[in-house]
């Protein structure tokens, strides 16, 4: 009984080696991809060593904690990754995005546009203020960034991403020089930033057809209006005051959808979220055109 027992163990050990010997080959795979955004080897081996500190599963992901993990004694050389190596976080990204799109793209998947907050203590880091989080769910200090995700069959990546930056900084261009924000930046609310995005996209020859995001830019007329001029499909989520008008006068978006008849909705699933599985929620079907 021992003798299966010590078998087994020696089995599952031989499965998670292979498991982890695949992924790390994975891994090198795709970093080869980028390696060459990376002018020197301090800064390839470094810019590595952050990634794979980024994907464990330390509880608290810092340039500290990451360059223990790295073997370091100080954060001094993931500090200088971060802040003084030359390399195009630009180019890094539109490499992986190809990759993304290569090897994981299909016509069924879709994108979808989201922010988060990144909470701050102090008034330096680009672009931070007050505002609200919906990560913290209340007005905090805090940076935010504006993040499209991919989500086809086989599963999801982030490919783009825009930093919030809000117009108490625009305004104050030795503010922006100070944190290496270009001095010429304008000001972009977050629709906007997703419309940049999407057209970013969309340029590289993109078959997407589907496009989803909450009120905070179903709300923005101006996104769906580009959007179908575009010939992107999408759906988004509006608030109930939203207003648009309709041959009948201006209406709230809750009027509208309280008119309209009940054989034209079609309860489906929410997903799984933080709570579950959700219930489900009452989604239109026949659509009216309306003016935005």
């Amino acid at each position: 009984m021992l003798d299966l027992e010590e078998d087994a163990v020696a089995a599952s050990w031989t499965v998670a080696d292979d498991r982890l010997a695949r992924w790390r080959a994975g891994f090198d795979d795709v970093f080869a991809l980028v390696a060459g955004r990376f002018a020197h080897a301090g800064s390839r081996r470094r810019a590595r060593m952050y990634v794979l500190g980024l994907r464990s599963g330390a509880e608290r992901k810092n340039s500290w904690t990451i360059a223990e993990q790295a073997g370091d004694l100080c954060p001094d050389g993931m500090q200088r990754l971060l802040n003084f190596y030359r390399w195009d976080a630009d180019a890094v990204r539109d490499d992986l995005r190809g990759h993304v799109l290569a090897h994981l793209g299909d016509r069924s998947g879709f994108v979808v546009a989201d922010e988060t907050g990144f909470l701050k203590k102090g008034t330096t880091s680009a672009g931070v203020q007050r505002q609200y989080s919906g990560t913290a769910g209340r007005i905090e200090n805090c940076q935010l960034g504006v993040f499209l995700t991919y989500v086809p069959v086989k599963g999801r990546a982030l490919i783009d991403r825009e930093l919030y930056v809000p117009a108490s900084w625009t305004e104050d261009p030795q503010r922006c020089r100070e944190a290496g924000i270009d001095d010429t930046a304008e000001f972009a609310t977050k629709p906007q930033l997703a419309q940049q995005m999407l057209e970013r996209l969309l340029g590289t020859g993109s078959d997407l057809e589907w496009f989803t995001a909450d009120e905070a830019y179903g709300d923005n007329p101006g996104l769906r209006t580009w959007c179908e001029q575009a010939g992107l499909n999408y759906v988004m989520a509006i608030s109930c005051d939203h207003r648009f008008d309709t041959p009948a006068g201006t209406m709230r978006a809750d009027a509208l959808a309280a008119a309209a008849p009940r054989k034209g909705w079609q309860r489906l699933s929410a997903g799984v979220g933080s709570k579950g599985q959700g219930n489900g929620v009452p989604a239109r079907t026949v659509s009216t055109k309306i003016n935005r």
